[in-house]
């Protein structure tokens, strides 16, 4: 394995139209925190960057219905995002944003460096335009009637009734949503990446380089190198952004998709006066920490703008996750269901890590998983209380009771003791091994062993029992209790740095080196600790039902919108039920149909074979969305031939609240071919 000097850490730009929510916090940032935070803790060089996505369309949409301009939308929304994330203890380095003078300069001259160079090829496009406003309009500033469903209000990339893609000439009857009148299509001059050119290189350093990357990632890299890589525009017709710096450019700003990651070299920039060892040395490793969406972006088309610029290095590894729902549903802001960070942090105070815990205990690393209230409480009453906080609370308390609070000397360590601590020493390489690999959800049981090999340790020694006739056997226990209990504190750190703090501070040390994780010395003998505190707190039922209570407010507002659950179909026998053999598949390949609206054609693994489903998902999943993804089958449907592809099989769907169909999956990731019944 290659050895680094240094890392570069970056985080996907939150979009500066609107807070962060619980599944921004768990597919991107709490595992990026977890990372720097152990990188840290390790003594490496990292630096970490982030910041707010300041330009494009839906900021000056929403600045126009708020009557604001669309700098007032994103200094409100640049604070509200910065103030949550370090309150929640995201430790950027940095927290930058892309209306920056310095990111305005770097943009401008990242792209005048590949204009001068001949990167980009120039065409002529036809694109609505309104007249009565003297400009041309974005796909959002598009409206008329959908084609599909015959919602008069459908937006020119999307009806939102339906959940229907669309293109803005696809629309009956369009109208600017500027003046009201119709809009003309008028012929318009850009700059376009041209993708194709560097798909060898891609494809080399992707799929023979980087097959360690996560499988969604890979496939989904896999899936569009597949497809044919085409030409992409990086200017467009706004006024809002980057001014396009070349003659000829007027009224045309930087595409916010090739000025937004660039944003990460901007607050290098800004962070350090060396960020050029950071971004241009090959002993540095960059990780980009993202959501799924964002893939192609990181992983295809931020790479091929880094390699024809020639002076950067391009990313060790794209961890990105996968989609977090909520009570069973997609999280969706236009509807308001989410979880809302700087909600939180004021209905819960004090309670930052319990929700890096539940996130991190439930992200959806592999596949889509669900956050739940109900299982929020759970994890905080039985595991962080029951077994974090119990164990830490009887360490502290029974060195209080029996030795004024100062750490016990040792006697003679039997078989048990050591087996103990060595199970500690297990555990950190355990940890390091699942960070390093990205896998946070492993990694946090694997904190929680030590905390459960220290009640385990205290419960089968019972030194509550031994004190009268043995004092020095309970030394040796509670010395060694409290060397775990510090041991846990630095193992804590990464995951719930607010808790880490706070039992340092009952151990009365200074935080300590990731190194000294199983070390039986960590707290000399004599030391005195600090005081003894509950480190975490029981949450009743009635907080809970506050939260549930906010979000059956909005189911409500969704019902009165039109949905109703379908009614129930006749019964059927057991016997007809058990003729379907429904199983765990996973998407391969994915590819969109030609001439087409609706079909995919989904290559599936299904533990038994690999076979090819045609499935009308194409409104509601792109192909490189599905890939990598797991699914139910019904693999013994009869074979039917769709478009000329013989389809061997049915994908299980079910509709959201918006008629949206989202694909039915199981909970945790499991082996293809299990049988579900």
């Amino acid at each position: 394995m290659k050895e680094y000097k240094r890392y570069l850490i970056t985080s996907a730009l939150p979009y500066a139209n609107g807070p962060v929510h619980i599944g921004h916090l768990a597919g991107v940032y709490i595992p990026s925190d977890i990372y720097v935070r152990y990188l840290r803790n390790r003594g490496a060089d990292v630096k970490w960057v982030c910041g707010s996505d300041e330009h494009g369309v839906p900021i000056t949409i929403k600045a126009r219905k708020e009557g604001v301009t669309p700098q007032d939308i994103v200094d409100k929304y640049n604070k509200i995002i910065k103030d949550s994330f370090e309150q929640l203890g995201i430790s950027f380095d940095i927290y930058s944003r892309t209306s920056s003078t310095t990111h305005a300069k770097t943009a401008s001259d990242f792209f005048r460096h590949l204009y001068d160079k001949g990167e980009f090829i120039e065409q002529e496009t036809e694109q609505y335009y309104d007249e009565e406003a003297g400009q041309f309009l974005a796909d959002r500033y598009i409206t008329g009637t959908c084609p599909h469903c015959g919602n008069e209000r459908a937006y020119g990339d999307q009806c939102e009734a339906c959940g229907t893609t669309l293109s803005a000439t696809d629309l009956i009857n369009p109208k600017s949503a500027i003046s009201g009148s119709a809009p003309v299509l008028k012929k318009t001059k850009h700059w376009f990446l041209p993708l194709d050119k560097h798909e060898p290189f891609l494809r080399k350093w992707i799929l023979e380089e980087h097959k360690e990357w996560k499988p969604n990632v890979y496939g989904q890299c896999k899936s569009w190198l597949d497809q044919g890589l085409q030409p992409r525009a990086v200017s467009r017709d706004l006024n809002w952004g980057i001014p396009v710096p070349v003659e000829g450019a007027e009224g045309k700003v930087l595409y916010v998709w090739f000025d937004a990651p660039i944003g990460y070299i901007s607050a290098t920039k800004d962070l350090t006066p060396d960020w050029e060892k950071y971004w241009k040395s090959p002993d540095t490793k960059m990780v980009h920490f993202i959501g799924k969406d964002n893939i192609v972006f990181h992983c295809i088309v931020f790479p091929a703008m880094l390699k024809a610029h020639g002076d950067f290095i391009l990313p060790d590894n794209v961890p990105a996750n996968e989609f977090l729902n909520l009570e069973g549903d997609k999280i969706s802001t236009s509807r308001n269901w989410a979880v809302w960070l700087h909600e939180y942090l004021e209905d819960l105070p004090g309670k930052q890590d319990v929700l890096r815990y539940v996130l991190c205990a439930g992200a959806p690393e592999t596949k889509d998983n669900d956050f739940t209230w109900r299982d929020f409480q759970a994890r905080n009453n039985n595991e962080l209380v029951a077994i974090l906080g119990n164990f830490v609370n009887r360490a502290l308390v029974l060195t209080g009771k029996y030795f004024e609070g100062k750490v016990p000397a040792r006697g003679e360590l039997t078989d048990f003791d050591k087996e103990i601590m060595g199970q500690v020493a297990d555990s950190k390489k355990a940890l390091e091994e699942y960070i390093e690999n990205y896998r946070f959800r492993d990694a946090l049981k694997e904190m929680m062993n030590i905390a459960r090999a220290g009640n385990k340790y205290l419960a089968d020694t019972e030194p509550w029992k031994l004190f009268k006739e043995d004092p020095q056997r309970v030394a040796t226990i509670l010395n060694l209790s409290l060397q775990i209990t510090a041991s846990l504190s630095i193992a804590m750190e990464p995951f719930i740095p607010f808790s880490a703090a706070k039992l340092d501070k009952m151990l009365g040390i200074e935080h300590q080196a990731w190194d000294r994780i199983g070390e039986y010395d960590i707290l000399p003998v004599g030391h005195t600790l600090g005081k003894a505190e509950l480190l975490f707190e029981k949450i009743d039922d009635s907080v809970i039902e506050a939260q549930l209570a906010k979000l059956e407010a909005a189911k409500e507002l969704n019902a009165a919108a039109g949905y109703t659950p379908a009614e129930q179909k006749e019964l059927i026998s057991y016997d007809d039920f058990q003729k379907m053999d429904i199983r765990v598949a996973r998407v391969i390949a994915a590819e969109k149909i030609a001439k087409t609206k609706k079909l995919l054609k989904l290559t599936i693994d299904t533990g038994i074979d690999k076979r090819v489903i045609v499935s009308g998902i194409a409104e509601h999943y792109t192909a490189e969305q599905m890939v990598g993804k797991q699914i139910l089958v019904l693999v013994n449907l009869q074979p039917r031939e769709l478009k000329g592809i013989m389809s061997q099989g049915m994908i299980l769907m079910v509709e959201d609240y918006n008629g949206r169909l989202v694909a039915v999956s199981p909970e945790d990731n499991v082996r293809e071919g299990t049988c579900v019944g």
